[in-house]
């Protein structure tokens, strides 16, 4: 295989990881979606932050943060909280039901990988786990 046939295959390989991922995300939870997860995830992560955060973090459109944010806080998963050094400023915050979410969901998904992963040798999935840090460690969108 070539370098130019094996970044195709790459390519082909990493959206079909995306629709994968995707579709699973509705599994493990009926009402969070995969950007969902992923908003609550960094908010955990983060231990708080602006919306306007989340989107230079991710890469998206203002509006679509918005559109998220405004539904996890309709569905009570979080909430907003004044920023102590700047009274201006509105942090979003996980709610205790969207930890929990957040939790059930994470375990789901270790469980998933567990199980897909789970004749790979384990030299292999050292080198996997690398290759995916060094891919996403790249600066590159």
């Amino acid at each position: 295989m070539t370098a130019a046939e094996a970044v195709e295959t790459i390519q082909r390989e990493m959206t079909s990881f995306a629709r994968r991922a995707r579709a699973t995300a509705g599994r493990m939870h009926p009402e969070l979606s995969l950007v969902s997860y992923t908003l609550l995830a960094h908010l955990e992560e983060s231990d708080g932050c602006r919306a306007t955060d989340l989107a230079a973090h991710y890469g998206l459109d203002k509006s679509t943060v918005s559109r998220q944010v405004t539904a996890l806080e309709r569905a009570a998963l979080v909430e907003r909280r004044v920023a102590p050094d700047d009274h201006r400023v509105q942090l979003l915050h996980l709610t205790a039901p969207g930890r929990h979410i957040l939790a059930q969901v994470t375990e789901s998904r270790r469980i998933a990988f567990r199980e897909r992963l789970a004749d790979w040798p384990e030299e292999d999935l050292e080198r996997f786990a690398a290759y995916l840090v060094r891919y996403n460690g790249s600066g590159a969108p």
